[in-house]
């Protein structure tokens, strides 16, 4: 006999997912990490003292309403921003204010940076809806579409455009097509950029990172539920999965590593713990890295050399650097960007740089290079959430691109140092007081995310949105489309599964409704 229905590997917000579900319809489930907390890198974590931060997920993207509904996520309480962020370069020039109110959102285009720009952004939205039926964006309980059902989306001869543009284009490509003024669409152009390629690891230029635009743009619609941004932040989330699972029998059992996916005969038998223990059952679903389970989890012999192959080709090259402040209160923005001394605008702010700018630095950070003015997502959440610091102060988070790869010019540690003080440095430039305002702060690299989470190369993605790694290209419950895992009872769900990445929950939901559907 059996001592589970189900066995779960990874308890972030995908193997929650998966556990809970199963273990609502009845499936005695087991859910196993190698960590002391649940929630993987859609925590909210005690870094310093009262001092609590998102470590990777801030916002949950958007979703399938089936999945939003199946796990009551809408009964989650939720922070009603009027302003989700502020986008700028920093050089004087007007922010971009992203009103969550569509009309107020274009009422501020259309008055600051003019008639041109709201036509822009129309076309921006228009383009990316085949792209986003095309890489199933919002597809719950459906495998990812082959390519000639990718252009069967296309309805005109303009969206079948787009999808060669996701296929083949750049950023770039795209954005000079409908926001063509450097200058005068400077912010939007950065924050799009941005927008795309920090789940890339390609420069704006670069051919096939017009993919990333169009998943992160991408507009829900009835299927779909909006972004939120959750009070007590991502961990919140994880917490209500950790209780739907728990509170209907779910076991979690933290701190405990898994050594290896057991398999006989070409079927699951459960897993062996790097303890020697073994737990068994006939169904085992992995939310860690689609190729760190088939290449590292399964024992070789069980599945074919041309599928472990083709899963050890996908591309993990993080390239960032996160910043966590804990400040001793709020910074004070200068002329001409006094407008984020409102705690209102200040739950996400862009600091960036130009496309153009964005792809030399992605060039010379594979020489070695630290990006002189660095790109920077600034989060200060504590000002909207005062439960994330103690009172008076504030919890501040940043990330920047890019991050150098190679050690060619200096060791690693000493790179991150200097890319840190180049953040701080950004920083204190639009906030004087910045700098002398941190009580305590930490730096992680890719490298250093690899070893928390077990993210391999540092890809919070689990696989980059690259053209060649999304629609079929991207696994689904059961491996690829055309080249399935043959083992009965293994299934996949993280984030590099299709559905993700991002937390949208569907690739825990998909591999959930695999075994409850077969």
């Amino acid at each position: 006999m059996t001592e589970f229905d189900a066995i779960v590997i990874g308890a972030g917000h995908n193997g929650l997912t998966a556990a809970a579900l199963l273990q609502r319809a009845g499936l005695a489930t087991l859910c196993l990490d190698a960590k002391r907390y649940a929630g993987g890198m859609a925590s909210t974590v005690e870094l310093f003292d009262g001092f609590r931060f998102e470590i990777a997920g801030s916002v949950q993207v958007p979703t399938a309403a089936a999945v939003s509904d199946a796990l009551a996520l809408g009964e989650l309480p939720t922070l009603d921003l009027d302003v989700m962020s502020v986008q700028l370069r920093g050089i004087g020039d007007d922010p971009v204010v992203y009103y969550t109110d569509p009309v107020k959102l274009l009422t501020h285009l259309n008055d600051v940076h003019g008639a041109d720009a709201v036509a822009g952004m129309a076309a921006l939205m228009e383009w990316c809806q085949a792209p986003t039926r095309a890489l199933g964006r919002f597809d719950a309980a459906r495998p990812p579409r082959t390519l000639d059902e990718m252009y069967a989306c296309a309805a005109t001869t303009s969206e079948r455009q787009a999808i060669t543009d996701i296929l083949f284009g750049s950023v770039s490509d795209v954005l000079d097509r409908y926001l063509p003024d450097r200058e005068k669409h400077g912010a939007l152009r950065g924050m799009l950029a941005f927008l795309a390629v920090n789940t890339t690891f390609r420069g704006p230029q670069t051919p096939g990172s017009a993919a990333a635009l169009a998943f992160g743009l991408a507009v829900p619609d009835e299927n779909a539920t909006l972004i939120k941004k959750f009070r007590g932040g991502m961990g919140a989330v994880t917490e209500h999965l950790l209780r739907l699972f728990t509170e209907s029998g779910g076991e979690l059992r933290l701190r405990s590593t898994v050594e290896q996916i057991t398999v006989d005969h070409g079927r699951v038998t459960g897993v062996r713990l790097d303890t020697g223990d073994t737990v068994s059952a006939p169904v085992v679903i992995s939310a860690v890295a689609p190729d760190l389970t088939v290449n590292r989890l399964v024992e070789p012999t069980a599945v074919p050399p041309e599928v472990r192959q083709r899963f050890s080709r996908i591309d993990h090259r993080g390239s960032y650097l996160q910043m966590h402040f804990a400040l001793d209160g709020p910074p004070t923005f200068a002329e001409p960007y006094q407008i984020l001394n409102d705690p209102g605008y200040q739950s996400a702010i862009g600091l960036f740089s130009t496309p153009e700018e964005l792809q030399q630095q992605w060039e010379d950070a594979q020489h070695g290079i630290v990006p002189a003015d660095p790109a920077i997502a600034l989060q200060i959440p504590s000002a909207n959430d005062p439960g994330l610091a103690p009172p008076g102060k504030h919890a501040a988070s940043a990330f920047a691109l890019w991050f150098p790869l190679t050690e060619e010019r200096a060791g690693y540690g000493e790179m991150k140092t200097e890319m840190g003080r180049r953040v701080i440095d950004k920083i204190t430039r639009l906030a004087p007081d910045f700098d002398s305002l941190i009580l305590r702060h930490t730096t992680f690299t890719p490298r250093h995310m690899a070893t928390m989470f077990g993210a391999l190369e540092g890809d919070y993605c689990h696989g980059l949105i690259h053209p060649e790694q999304m629609g079929p290209n991207r696994p689904g419950p059961k491996g690829y489309l055309d080249q399935p895992i043959p083992i009965e009872g293994l299934l996949l769900a993280s984030a590099g599964c299709h559905g993700g990445p991002g937390i949208t929950f569907i690739p825990g939901y998909n591999a959930a409704a695999q075994i409850l559907t077969g």
